[in-house]
């Protein structure tokens, strides 16, 4: 172990100043990269390269369990202890996800909108029924929130907004991507969850001013 922690830094410090610091002669450090490597060690920088590649793919979700089951179906032949213990040796860990984030603020001092709608969401025509939504997605960045609009006639997202924050603005800048784009006429209902972010007062605002009802 200590002449492959000489081999792998060689071009950052001296041979024989890491040596020194080993307890090895610099010549035994030469005298050992020039022997073949033993087939276990050999496997074992392979299953350290698998591993590596399958924890990454899964953006560190992979544990040592996930991690065996891939490596088998790749057609290794390793125990999951091996594989528990390579990870925990190499410091390749799990991060820790949290499956699900409340996005719903119900509880606020917001006056809530009539539910219009009723939960009947089939609509004859495009623009006459709208319904805003939030949900939190895990992506590369972490975990960030999501707010949409839907068409409920097409079912089809037409505005939207990403941010680390679950805040009033993110329902208002996907609202106002959809303003952007279609000029809905009078008579067109909003239906949301009546969370805060929905019942804020510049929220609600915005949707009068575009002659939106909200529902």
């Amino acid at each position: 172990m200590r002449y492959r922690a000489i081999q792998e830094h060689d071009r950052r410090y001296p041979i024989r100043l890491m040596g020194r610091a080993l307890a090895v002669s610099a010549a035994g450090s030469y005298a050992w990269r020039s022997r073949p490597e033993c087939t276990r060690s050999a496997n074992t920088r392979t299953l350290l390269s698998a591993i590596r590649v399958i924890h990454r793919e899964s953006r560190e979700t992979y544990g040592s369990p996930s991690i065996w089951d891939a490596l088998l179906k790749q057609g290794h032949c390793v125990g999951e202890h091996r594989v528990a213990r390579l990870m925990r040796v190499e410091g390749i860990r799990t991060k820790t996800v949290k499956q699900w984030r409340a996005t719903t603020q119900s509880h606020n001092r917001f006056p809530v909108a009539a539910n219009t709608l009723n939960r009947q969401f089939t609509v004859e025509s495009p623009n006459r029924g709208w319904a805003g939504d939030l949900t939190d997605v895990w992506t590369a960045e972490g975990w960030l929130y999501l707010a949409v609009i839907l068409d409920l006639y097409s079912r089809l997202v037409i505005g939207w907004a990403m941010g680390h924050r679950l805040t009033g603005e993110l329902a208002e800048q996907a609202l106002t991507m959809v303003l952007t784009h279609r000029k809905p006429t009078a008579g067109l209902l909003h239906h949301s969850d009546r969370g805060s972010q929905y019942a804020a007062m510049r929220y609600q605002r915005l949707l009068g001013e575009h002659g939106i009802t909200p529902a």
